[in-house]
């Protein structure tokens, strides 16, 4: 099953859910994560994607979870077409199962605050942030939704990771009353909620988004909408890199091109990328041109 994310409403609730186990496969696999980083980085990655669903064309989110724990930053980009890529500043860690039995993602993240950021093409990015209330992902950005942008939803997310450190299940869900909810209609949506097992045992059971759907309204009237296929793809490329050469400094630049060698690594796909001395004297003519003019 491809990695893909459904829009759906029904009688005042609008649910958007999506499967993401092979894209955080991806991320686990570039970044050589730990169970902890695993789960962290995959609901991350999981929920800007479900965000972002709701953005016109071009447009893009981050989230970034800025936490004291062993994690550092846990920081996810993602775009209504269904892209996403994402980092964990410390992948290597791994801690004890909390008092639950699961993955301790709140262990990892620790205490301080998470930020989303919209890129819609204005001047300047709208951000906004709100405190990490238990690191879990999930019931931080459940929180984060009501204070700063004044909506009431809840946030399914879940990554399950195998002893071999593979995902074999990951998937997540947003689901938010429309205006002209009823107090009946929450109430029953609350019930159902009370009763579903975590939406990672769901993929691993082999449901799609609209059977993720299907079993959170049980009872609705649900009519399906879009669907959007999803995958890891990172915006990076050795043309970037190189503007990014540029912008160094003529010192800094000199010395890379004594040295004869520059090997640059993307934070966000682990790609490595290298320059041989050649192009770096190529990219260091470029700066002193643009310098003249």
């Amino acid at each position: 099953m491809k990695d893909h994310l459904v829009k759906a409403t029904a009688d005042g609730v609008r649910i958007y859910a999506a499967v993401t186990t092979d894209l955080v496969n991806e991320a686990i696999h570039r970044h050589d994560c730990y169970p902890v980083a695993a789960a962290a980085l995959g609901r991350t990655m999981t929920a800007a994607l479900l965000m972002a669903a709701n953005l016109k064309n071009k447009e893009a989110l981050t989230i970034k979870f800025d936490g004291d724990g062993p994690l550092g930053k846990v920081t996810a980009d993602a775009t209504p077409e269904g892209f996403v890529r994402g980092y964990v500043d410390e992948p290597h860690v791994n801690l004890p199962l909390n008092a639950l039995g699961k993955i301790d993602v709140g262990g990892g993240i620790g205490q301080g605050m998470v930020s989303v950021t919209r890129f819609t093409g204005l001047k300047n990015p709208v951000t906004g942030s709100s405190e990490i209330t238990d690191g879990e992902i999930a019931d931080d950005l459940t929180k984060y939704l009501y204070v700063s942008e004044q909506t009431p939803s809840s946030v399914g997310l879940g990554v399950l990771v195998n002893p071999e450190f593979q995902c074999i299940g990951a998937g997540g869900f947003i689901i938010q009353p429309l205006p002209d909810a009823t107090d009946e209609c929450i109430d029953k949506l609350e019930a159902n909620l009370r009763q579903v097992n975590s939406v990672s045992h769901m993929v691993e059971r082999g449901l799609d988004a609209k059977g993720i759907i299907a079993e959170l309204l049980q009872g609705f009237d649900i009519h399906y909408m879009t669907t959007t296929e999803l995958a890891f793809k990172c915006q990076c490329s050795k043309e970037r890199i190189s503007e990014v050469l540029l912008s160094l400094g003529h010192k800094d630049l000199q010395s890379l091109v004594n040295d004869g060698h520059a090997e640059v690594c993307c934070h966000f796909c682990n790609e490595n990328y290298q320059f041989d001395g050649q192009e770096l004297q190529a990219i260091f003519d470029e700066a002193m041109k643009r310098t003249e003019v």
